[in-house]
């Protein structure tokens, strides 16, 4: 049996064993066991049958063959012949997989691909009327043949143009949609098409506008937005459209579809910028004319967006290249009904039409610097004489915003073209108006009532853009607008205007960018005469002026200027006693300034570790034992102190790093200081303990560096510095320096770098838990530093097995359980100073490590614990669960659910809000695993909801926020018999004492009251 027997045997009903059979052939011809007139000798009964189907297979095979030939096994002959032999039987069926592999070869050449073109023509009709399948391998060989040998068919000329749109009209299918548009956007592009563009438009524009809207799961991926693009490039190819193109657009803009309305005024745009100006120009101002109903007559402000688009897009084309500024240019002509249509509007500038008056003008004055000039000269002189005719407020503050976008596009083109900014005219549009405009501004900002706060705030940024206009104000009148901004920041009371003196530093930082030198000239000096050089008692005015020195700390001169200025004023401050509050504020301001800078290049950085480091860590240690100012021996002072020098640290180099850990704990102190360490002393004051503060901080931001404490120093070791630091951790009386000694700990273990040591931390972990067990009075103490080791050690995966079943085993016992209960919500939580900033080693899976292990282990011990260590579980499970990612928590919802549920129960307000967040998120991914539990939900959810003298805010927000999250996702037979009782209770929150438990009541009750009753009809 040949091979040409078995394929068709095969075809119908093994299209692989076809496929194969071919293979197989093509095999033969390459070994030369086969030549190709043995192949096509074979076929000869079977493509002249006279039943179509057995033709059409007939070629399918020979086809087939050739798909699996090596690129060079045929001849150019051979290929000729070939060519011409399924060209000759295209309308059979199955020639089109030969020729996109024959046309792809090198010695295809353009005869034949005119011959294989005008093969497709000829037979058009017959091969529209296949299968889809088919019809696509169609187009994709026609997209071929333009990819490949795109010249061979541009020398066809117009009969090129007539055939491709007969072979791509009538398509619906998106893929072929997308070859048809890629085929016509060449020719309409690359050819000439000047005697059928009428016709190519039509063939494109029959598909306007795109309704399609793809199929789940799309394995084509294929978007109604790209099908929308590639046409919109079509339409917009070629001027010539444009007699066709844009009355037939205007006409489908008065369409009722706002997608449709959307998609015309998108291609539009595309069309102004595409057409020439002489072909747009005579359409121009009919554009106009419908664009502005949009606009003025806003219904959807995306589609007055979109018309604003258009309507600039049609000003750049006509400005392009343009700089002269006389009235008879295409441009000119465009803008005068523009101009005349937004003076009219602004005659009654409340009215509701001429709000959009200042976009308009925005829109074609950002276009071009001509299209700037001539609005001004239309419209600036109209504006002046309407403001100074206004009779209230509102109707100034309508014009000056109108005004202000009018500046905003004068500021928006000139940071856009830059030294390229020219008319021919020399004279600055905007220049004659400079005095009144100065004038106007300043009068509304500083004269109008403190409580007119946004005609001020135009005002304000009228002023504003006045001052970016490049070259625009002198400095001496830039300066005046400066002192206003610094008078509305320094002496106007904030109460309740507090947008006008935030808008006011915003405007200052703006300034600073281009006018530093003002800023360090007139601001600087302003502000800092407000800072008092003593703590005061009672007052804390100096908050809001170094909140606006750090927001003016953008540009690097100003934020130099400013720290050295800080460091003065704190200099002068400590030489007096007072509260520490007034230090606090100016180191905080000094690390807001540094946390803005790149630090690891600013040369700065070394005067930093001198002036601030070394400097004020060596005073915090003096003043710890009475020799220096008090105030930097608070602990809180220390905290901050701490914060800033550690981001000094951690952007030094690693030598400067490690040097600075060498003073961990004698803080630069020296020799004959009256300071001594705190480590391995007895009887330490609490403000010696304080400096524990400053030695973690040091550490921390040291980094690995600080593994120089117990590898070179003779004295201390890794083990006798744990110890050490435990000792001080379980001895600790004050909250905030046993912190910081526990945090120093779990930093030491984290980071070490031996596998003694982590074996020793394990060891005195242990230890400490037979402790707790064999010495009940002392546990408590002990099981803080119990955790944050396991903290250390779980982060980075050392040893988490044997850990964590360590600290899940403390839950059952009978007087530690509870504080270790609460110690599980330690382990996850996120630390600033344990942290890969600072080189702490925190592995990616350690969270997912920490969740799989613990929460089957508490499911199944919560189930054999006591009544009396339940709640233990239920704590540690809450305190695991808030940090876990949400994908990771649903891996074990089956288990979750009904511990969550329990921990309801629980009288802890920070473990039943962290319950009901984890109920939210479950919720949200998992509605369905909720279903056999909403009888439960409900009550509970009620209950922490509407009592708030029993549940915090957080707790009762977060319950309703749940209930909320139930209809849409839960299926409503499961949550329509509880809908009545929850409508009804949601009542009795509606006066709960937080506005936005409240306002979270009323959107629950509105989507519970939504939801659909089942149909009961029939």
């Amino acid at each position: 049996m040949s091979d040409v027997q078995r394929f068709l045997l095969k075809v119908d009903e093994d299209k692989d064993g076809a496929q194969t059979i071919a293979e197989e052939t093509a095999h033969s011809l390459v070994t030369r066991k086969k030549t190709l007139i043995d192949v096509v000798q074979s076929l000869r009964e079977y493509i002249n049958h006279e039943d179509a189907s057995i033709r059409s297979k007939a070629v399918t095979y020979l086809s087939l063959v050739i798909s699996a030939l090596p690129d060079t096994a045929l001849s150019r002959q051979q290929v000729q012949v070939l060519c011409q032999f399924l060209c000759d039987r295209i309308e059979d069926g199955g020639a089109i997989g030969g020729l996109r592999k024959l046309q792809a070869l090198g010695r295809f050449n353009q005869d034949m691909a005119v011959m294989t073109f005008r093969a497709l023509v000829e037979h058009f009709q017959d091969l529209m009327i296949r299968p889809q399948s088919q019809r696509l391998q169609i187009l994709e060989l026609l997209n071929d043949l333009m990819l490949n040998h795109r010249a061979a068919l541009k020398s066809l000329g117009d009969e090129a143009i007539v055939g491709i749109t007969d072979l791509v009209s009538g398509e619906k299918d998106p893929r072929s949609l997308m070859i048809i548009f890629s085929v016509l956007h060449v020719i309409m592009v690359e050819w000439d098409i000047s005697t059928q563009a009428e016709m190519l438009f039509d063939s494109a524009f029959c598909y306007f506008p795109i309704t399609f809207r793809p199929p789940p799961d799309d394995p084509y991926h294929i978007t109604a937005q790209d099908l929308k693009t590639r046409l919109r490039s079509c339409i917009s190819a070629s001027s010539l459209f444009a007699p066709f193109a844009l009355p037939q657009l205007l006409e489908k803009l008065d369409s009722t579809s706002p997608n449709v309305k959307k998609d015309v005024l998108q291609t539009l745009t595309a069309c102004a910028s595409s057409y020439s100006v002489v072909a747009l120009s005579n359409w121009s101002i009919t554009l106009w004319d419908s664009l502005k109903y949009e606009i003025l007559n806003v219904q959807e402000e995306d589609l007055a967006e979109d018309s604003l688009a258009t309507v600039q897009a049609i000003a750049t084309k006509l400005g392009s290249n343009l700089t002269s500024t006389s009235q008879t240019t295409h441009l000119a002509r465009y803008l005068k009904p523009i101009t005349t249509e937004c003076k009219e509007q602004l005659q009654e500038p409340q009215h509701k039409k001429a709000k959009p008056v200042g976009q308009i003008l925005s829109s074609v004055a950002t276009s071009s610097s001509v299209a700037l000039f001539l609005t001004v000269k239309a419209v600036v002189p109209t504006m002046m004489t309407l403001y100074q005719d206004a009779d209230s407020i509102a109707s100034q503050r309508a014009l000056l915003e109108a005004l202000v976008q009018l500046l905003n596009a004068a500021v928006a083109l000139d940071q856009t073209l830059g030294v390229a900014h020219t008319l021919a005219d020399a004279e600055s549009p905007l220049g004659p108006f400079k005095d009144r405009f100065l004038e106007l501004f300043s009068q509304a900002l500083m004269s109008a009532p403190s409580d007119e706060v946004s005609f001020r705030v135009v005002a304000l940024k009228g002023l504003l853009r006045l001052c970016q206009m490049r070259n625009y104000l002198q400095d001496s009148e830039t300066g005046l607008v400066v002192q206003y901004l610094d008078d509305i920041v320094l002496t106007e009371n904030p109460s309740g205007r507090e947008e006008v003196k935030n808008e006011a530093i915003q405007a200052l930082v703006d300034i600073s960018k281009s006018k530093p030198n003002l800023i360090m000239n007139i601001t600087f000096p302003a502000f800092m005469a407000q800072l008092p050089d003593q703590s005061p008692e009672d007052q804390t005015d100096y908050i809001i002026t170094l909140e606006g020195l750090a927001r003016l700390s953008v540009e690097k001169p100003i934020s130099d200027t400013l720290i050295r200025r800080l460091l003065s004023k704190l200099e002068t401050t400590l030489q007096t006693d007072g509260p520490a509050s007034y230090v606090q504020a100016l180191l905080s301001t000094m690390d807001y300034v540094l946390s803005r800078r790149d630090l690891p290049r600013d040369p700065n950085l070394s005067s930093y570790h001198e002036k601030i480091v070394v400097a004020y860590v060596r005073r915090a240690a003096l003043a710890s034992v009475g020799s220096g100012p008090q105030v930097l021996a608070e602990a809180t002072t220390l905290e901050i102190l701490g914060r800033l020098i550690a981001r000094i640290v951690s952007s030094s180099d690693e030598h400067k790093r490690r040097s600075v850990a060498t003073e961990a704990y004698t803080l630069f102190a020296g020799e004959d200081s009256p300071f001594n360490p705190v480590l391995h002393k007895e009887n330490i004051s609490e403000k010696q303990r304080s400096t524990m503060i400053l030695s973690t901080w040091i550490i921390a931001s040291a980094g690995r560096a600080a593994d120089v404490l117990y590898t070179v120093t003779d004295d201390i070791n890794f083990n006798s510095l744990l110890d050490e630091l435990i000792r001080l951790a379980l001895v600790e009386i004050i909250p905030i320096i046993r912190h910081y000694i526990l945090r120093q700990i779990a930093l030491l273990v984290n980071r070490s770098s031996t596998a003694k040591g982590l074996s020793h931390a394990i060891k005195v972990m242990q230890d400490l838990f037979k402790r707790a067990q064999l010495d009940p009075l002392t546990s408590v103490d002990k099981t803080p530093v119990v955790f944050w080791i396991a903290k250390a050690l779980l982060l980075r995966l050392q040893s988490s097995q044997e850990v964590l079943e360590h600290i899940l085993g403390l839950l059952s016992d009978k007087d530690r359980g509870s504080a270790s209960a609460r110690g599980f919500g330690l382990i996850l939580t996120p630390d600033e100073l344990i942290s890969k900033e600072y080189e702490a080693i925190i592995r990616l899976l350690a969270r997912q490590k920490v969740f799989s292990t613990c929460v089957p282990r508490i499911a199944e011990d919560f189930k054999k614990a006591e009544a009396s260590a339940k709640p233990n579980y239920l704590v540690a499970l809450s305190g695991i669960l808030k940090d876990v990612p949400t994908e990771v928590m649903m891996t074990e919802i089956a288990t979750l659910l009904p511990l969550l549920l329990q921990s309801l129960d629980l009288p802890d307000q920070q473990v039943k809000a962290a319950t009901i967040e984890s109920l939210v998120v479950i919720s949200q991914e998992s509605p369905g695993a909720i279903e056999g539990h909403v009888s439960s939900l409900v009550n509970r959810l009620l209950e922490a909801a509407a009592k708030p003298t029993e549940n915090v805010a957080r707790v009762r927000f977060n319950a309703l926020r749940c209930l909320h999250k139930f209809p849409g996702r839960v299926k409503d037979s499961v949550l329509l018999p509880y809908k009545p009782r929850i409508i009804k209770s949601i009542l009795l929150v509606l006066d709960d004492p937080k506005r936005h438990v409240r306002k979270m009541a009323i959107e629950c009750r509105v989507a519970w009251s939504n939801m659909d009753e089942p149909d009961t009809d029939g």
